[in-house]
């Protein structure tokens, strides 16, 4: 093989690589826009289909990036078209992934404030019930004030 042989199979590879990292953040950015949709429609996060499969990418997306920093990959693109598309995609899912951050940290609020009116109507059933008061103390109960009509 010679070396503009070689140069050509290296950059054929390249380009495969960076099309399939652009496929993979076209995947990953569509699975948080879907996600973002649901949260802005007040379902809770522990409820939404797409965490799974957007971890499993999100875990591939971040290997690679930290492969590419360390230098055990190279994504070196040759083809101005496919690095702009590598780039613009980037952008949009750093987008997505910032609107998903806002949307989560919501979504959790509202959960924790959800559990804390739960706890709140628990502990307010509690008082109601329990014969004993806020100091420890047995409380005292109301006397019933009827009228004896035994005299």
């Amino acid at each position: 093989m010679t070396v503009a042989q070689a140069t050509r199979t290296n950059a054929t590879s390249g380009d495969a690589r960076i099309k399939s990292l652009i496929q993979l953040i076209d995947v990953l950015t569509a699975l948080v826009a879907e996600e973002n949709a649901e949260l802005a429609k007040g379902l809770p996060a522990s409820r939404l289909k797409q965490v799974d499969e957007k971890n499993h990418l999100a875990e591939i997306f971040e290997k690679t990036v930290a492969e590419c920093a360390a230098g055990t990959t190279s994504l070196n693109v040759r083809d101005r078209l496919l690095r702009e598309q590598l780039l613009e995609r980037i952008l949009k899912l750093r987008v997505a992934m910032d609107e998903n951050l806002v949307r989560l940290r919501a979504a959790i609020e509202a959960s924790n404030r959800r559990i804390e009116a739960v706890m709140q109507a628990i502990r307010e059933q509690i008082a109601a019930v329990s014969p004993y008061g806020a100091s420890g103390r047995v409380a005292a109960r109301p006397a019933s004030s009827g009228t004896s009509r035994s005299a």
